[in-house]
C-alpha cells in the first residue's frame, strides 16, 4: 500500500507546512501545528446551472421569532430560513442557555433539533426544567458523529438545528481527532451545504480561546452568515450578545440581558442600566451618547489622574481602545496646556459595554480633564463628539437620535459638534454647539 501522505497543520489559522515548526509563520502562535494525513478523496457534489439575474425571482425573506427581542434585534429582525449563525463566548456565559431559550420560541413553527456532543439529556432536561422551558418539539440528539447528526435532521425535518458545540463534531471521512482545524472546517462547511438546502436556521456554539477567539480557524466565521459573541463578566448579572458579523442586518447590533435563576432576561432599557449607579458631583465622571447598531446609549464614561509613583506613567483604558485614549491624552497636552506627563491616567467604560466608535473621544477628553482639575461634570450635561488632532470637534452620525435618548432618561444640557447643530429639529433641552476641545472645556469648568 502506498505510504500516506502527512502534513502538519495549524490549529489556530489552518497554515499547512510539510515539517513541524515551533511557531507558525501565518498567525505567529506557538506550538500550535498537529501532525495529520492528507486527504486526496474528491469530494462529490451536484453540477449548479447557471441562471440569468434578471429572471431570478427575489422574495422578502420571512424571518421567524425567537420570542426574544434583543436576540431578535441582534440577528436582524429574526431568523432568516437557511442561515447559519455563529455564537461564541467564554465558557458558562450562556450560549446555550440562550439557545435553549430560543428554540422555545421556535418551536410554533415546528419540531427544532437540539445535538448536543458535551451534555446528556438529563442535563440539558435539568437546565430546561430551571429556564421553565417545556415544549414536546425540542428533540435532543446525543451525537458527535457528523454522518448521524445530517441522517437524523433528514428524518426529523426540523425548523430549527443547534449544534453544541462544533469542536466536538467530527466527519468519518476525515482520520484527524475532532477539534482539529481539518474536522471543524469540514464539519462546518457540510453542516452549511445541509442548512441552505433544506432551508433550515443553523445555530452553531463555538468554543473561545484564551485570546478571545473562536476556536479553529478564521475560515469558520468566513462560512456562516452571522457571527454573534457573548461578553460579559461570568461573576456579574449582565451580558451583551454582540453581532460582529451579519448578511441579513446590521454588523454592529447588541442585546443586553440580565443573568437570573431562571434564564437570560431580557434589559428593556440598557442605557437606564448603565447608568442606575453613577455618582453625583463626583470628577471623572461623564455621560455620553453612543450609538450601537441602530440603538443609542448613553454610557457612563469615568478616568481617574493621579501623579505616578514610577518613572514611566500608567496608561490604562477598559472598554475603549488604547491607542486612542493616549492620542487624546497627546491632544490635551499640546492643544490645551494639561501636563499630563508625569500622571497615571486610567479610563473605564461602567457596565463592561465596550465602545469603539470615534463620538466618545469628547467624554474621554472631558473625564480625564475633570480628574485633573478635580472638578466634576454637571451630572444633568451629557456630552459626544469625535475629536481631531487639532483639537477641533467634527461632526458624526445619528446626533438627532442620541439626544432624544438622553432627553428620554432626563438630561437638560448636551454638549455637540457645531456642525451638527443645522441637522437638528427642536428639542426641550439645551444643546450646545461647539467647535473645538478648550470650547468645550471652559462651558463644562468655568
Amino acid at each position: 500500500m502506498p505510504r500516506p501522505k502527512i502534513l502538519f497543520q495549524c490549529q489556530s489559522c489552518g497554515y499547512t507546512a510539510p515539517k513541524w515548526l515551533g511557531k507558525c509563520p501565518d498567525c505567529g502562535s506557538w506550538n500550535s501545528f498537529v501532525e495529520e494525513e492528507r486527504v486526496t478523496k474528491l469530494r462529490s457534489s451536484e453540477t449548479a446551472v447557471p441562471v440569468v439575474l434578471s429572471e431570478i425571482s427575489h422574495s422578502k425573506e420571512n424571518r421567524h421569532s425567537t420570542e426574544i427581542k434583543e436576540f431578535d434585534r441582534t440577528l436582524g429582525g429574526g431568523v432568516v430560513p437557511g442561515s447559519v449563525v455563529l455564537i461564541g463566548g467564554d465558557p458558562g456565559i450562556g450560549k446555550s442557555t440562550l439557545l435553549l431559550q430560543a428554540l422555545k420560541g421556535l418551536t410554533k413553527s415546528g419540531r427544532v433539533l437540539y445535538v448536543s456532543g458535551e451534555e446528556s439529556p438529563e442535563q440539558i432536561k435539568m437546565r430546561a426544567e430551571r429556564l421553565h422551558v417545556k415544549s414536546s418539539d425540542i428533540i435532543l440528539l446525543p451525537e458527535t458523529s457528523l454522518e448521524g447528526i445530517i441522517s437524523s435532521a433528514q428524518d426529523i425535518k426540523p425548523q430549527a438545528v443547534v449544534i453544541d458545540s462544533i469542536q466536538t463534531i467530527f466527519s468519518l471521512e476525515l482520520p484527524s481527532a475532532p477539534g482539529s482545524v481539518s474536522q471543524i472546517r469540514e464539519c462546518a462547511t457540510k453542516l452549511m451545504f445541509f442548512a441552505k438546502k433544506y432551508g433550515i436556521p443553523l445555530f452553531l456554539i463555538g468554543h473561545v480561546t484564551k485570546e478571545g477567539a473562536i476556536a479553529g480557524p478564521r475560515v469558520l466565521e468566513h462560512i456562516v452568515d452571522t457571527v454573534l459573541y457573548f461578553e460579559g463578566d461570568k461573576g456579574g448579572p449582565f451580558r451583551i450578545l454582540r453581532a460582529v458579523k451579519n448578511r441579513f442586518g446590521s454588523a454592529n447590533e447588541i442585546g443586553v440581558f440580565e443573568m437570573t435563576e431562571y434564564g437570560l432576561k431580557e434589559v428593556d432599557n440598557p442605557s437606564q442600566l448603565f447608568l442606575a449607579e453613577r455618582p453625583i458631583d463626583v470628577p471623572g465622571s461623564v455621560v455620553t451618547a453612543s450609538l450601537e447598531g441602530t440603538r443609542p446609549l448613553l454610557v457612563e464614561i469615568q478616568a481617574l489622574a493621579c501623579v505616578s509613583s514610577f518613572g514611566i506613567p500608567r496608561r490604562t483604558a477598559l472598554g475603549v481602545d488604547y491607542n486612542r485614549v493616549n492620542l487624546l491624552i497627546a491632544v490635551l497636552d499640546k492643544r490645551i496646556g494639561m501636563h499630563l506627563g508625569a500622571m497615571d491616567i486610567f479610563v473605564n467604560v461602567v457596565g463592561g459595554l465596550k465602545v469603539d466608535e470615534p463620538a466618545v473621544d469628547m467624554a474621554i477628553i472631558a473625564a480625564v480633564a475633570s480628574s485633573f482639575k478635580n472638578k466634576a461634570v454637571d451630572p444633568a450635561t451629557f456630552v459626544f463628539g469625535e475629536v481631531g488632532l487639532s483639537g477641533e470637534l467634527r461632526a458624526i452620525s445619528q446626533a438627532e437620535m442620541r439626544i432624544k435618548e438622553a432627553a428620554k432618561l432626563g438630561f437638560k444640557r448636551g454638549l455637540i459638534p457645531a456642525g451638527n447643530i443645522s441637522s437638528l429639529k427642536g428639542h426641550d433641552i439645551e444643546i450646545i454647539g461647539v467647535k473645538n476641545v478648550q470650547e468645550a472645556l471652559e462651558i463644562l469648568f468655568f
